[in-house]
């Protein structure tokens, strides 16, 4: 028995969707994403601290080093698509990454400026211009 075909004007997605993610359809939420990355880093790096360590992540070694990591390459990824200007982005997120531990340091209360801080801020932004540069070389055949 023949397996029957759907007629060609059979739509066979939601209603109003598009049937695949298209570049624009992306494109309009990738800003978004990218000042939403930016918001939460801000906060996290700027959150002034409290004596009694409340705000403080569980005692699991490293956790405070992969935060930072993810608070800085997060954000470079995203506005590194978004820009296309992988350096000046990468450049600015690192000028950052210093800035903040020097802010953290000497200006926010209940918190320390830390040098490791700093070098996990700038592994995650080479995390993630890597995965730009990778990301934009053709497919091999």
């Amino acid at each position: 028995m023949a397996r029957p075909t759907p007629p060609a004007s059979a739509n066979w997605s939601w209603p109003g969707l598009p049937d695949e993610p298209t570049t624009r359809a992306r494109s309009r939420w990738l800003p978004w994403l990218a000042g939403l990355a930016l918001v939460v880093q801000l906060v996290a790096l700027y959150l002034p601290g409290d004596a009694q360590g409340l705000i403080e992540l569980p005692s699991l070694p490293g956790a405070d080093k992969v935060v930072h990591l993810l608070l800085f390459a997060v954000p470079v990824y995203l506005f590194g698509r978004l820009t296309r200007r992988v350096g000046l982005v990468a450049s600015a997120f690192a000028v950052h990454a210093v800035v903040s531990e020097l802010v953290q340091w000497r200006f926010i209360p209940s918190r320390d400026g830390d040098v490791l801080d700093a070098v996990a801020d700038l592994v995650g932004i080479g995390l993630a211009v890597a995965l730009l540069i990778l990301r934009q070389r053709p497919a091999r055949s």
